[in-house]
């Protein structure tokens, strides 16, 4: 009876000062590295309006909403619209990676803040969401979600 209440005490004082990770303290992200630099990639291609670039790190079937509320389907509109974008709202674009989230093996989340710096100086502040996949043994972006922060009432 007596090695019962030990074995109760020793496991009740383990919980004690076990410590309770979080699921990314447990399982480090570990593509994170090679995500941040297909956003970094991405913004490139785009600075640079480079078509080549962008077929290279967008699947084909990509579909991107902005934040005007449209949707752009398909790798062949996607870029379209990015030219027509960066042309019609000349600036630097910045992307900086907030967040990561791995959803399988060869999917995850990729949130981070996206600046256009406009050529009068204002700045443009929004969110992006990336999802990302692995296609054979490259990471490729296969939507995107551009977002305005809501205003909040006083």
């Amino acid at each position: 009876m007596n090695v019962f209440y030990c074995i109760l005490i020793l496991l009740s004082v383990g919980d004690l000062f076990s410590q309770n990770l979080s699921s990314s303290e447990r399982s480090p992200i570990p593509h994170k590295k090679e995500w941040v630099d297909l956003i970094d990639a991405y913004a490139l291609a785009r600075e640079a309006k480079d078509t080549i670039l962008l077929k290279e790190i967008l699947v084909e079937d990509i579909d991107q909403l902005v934040s005007s509320g449209v949707w752009r389907r398909g790798l062949k509109t996607a870029i379209q619209g990015m030219q027509q974008s960066s042309s019609r709202n000349p600036g630097k674009r910045t992307l900086t990676v907030e967040h990561v989230r791995l959803i399988t093996p060869a999917s995850g989340i990729v949130d981070a803040r996206y600046e256009i710096q406009h050529t009068d100086g204002s700045i443009r502040k929004m969110w992006s969401t990336f999802i990302v996949i692995l296609e054979g043994k490259k990471w490729k972006i296969a939507g995107i979600r551009n977002m305005l922060p809501a205003k909040r009432a006083n």
